[in-house]
């Protein structure tokens, strides 16, 4: 139970029985941007890819959990605020495991001018408007924009929420 943490009414956190489940934040600070960081190298998994923040949900752990978790873990912030849902997927990368992805817009408290990235995990950050998105593109391939099209969902529903 997280009694600090505020989450908007219809935002729907899953039960994640079962399967691999994967959990994603596009966090939001006060200048309406999104937050986004390069993966590594050496990551098995997009390696020097442009990506949000999040990871898989740990057994035990509730979504909301996991939101928590990977939010201090990879950034040192503190979730204070699940806004909206920002979809689901399943997908399964080259490792061939199948995975469940909810992703959350969500505010945090900290230093948002100096995130704790994991340095064998992420090398750079960026906070992205809505001009700044194909930048969040995987290099060299104009078709894999998940990374852009969830950011860009999570600055337009930010504005709707705002006006």
């Amino acid at each position: 139970m997280h009694p600090d943490v505020r989450v908007a009414a219809g935002v729907d956190l899953p039960r994640t029985g079962g399967a691999t489940w994967v959990v994603g934040a596009v966090v939001l600070d006060d200048r309406g941007r999104a937050f986004a960081q390069r993966r590594s190298p050496g990551r098995r998994l997009f390696p020097d890819c442009w990506d949000i923040v999040g990871g898989h949900v740990e057994p035990g752990e509730t979504v909301l959990d996991a939101l928590v978790r990977e939010i201090r873990e990879e950034t040192g912030w503190r979730l204070t605020e699940v806004l909206a849902d920002l979809g689901r997927l399943v997908w399964t990368p080259e490792d061939g495991i199948e995975r469940h992805e909810v992703d959350y817009l969500v505010r945090v408290s900290g230093d948002l001018s100096a995130p704790a990235l994991e340095p064998e995990k992420h090398t750079a950050f960026v906070w992205a408007t809505e001009a700044d998105l194909p930048m969040l593109t995987v290099p060299g391939d104009p078709g894999a924009s998940f990374v852009a099209d969830t950011v860009g969902r999570g600055l337009r529903r930010a504005r709707e929420l705002a006006g």
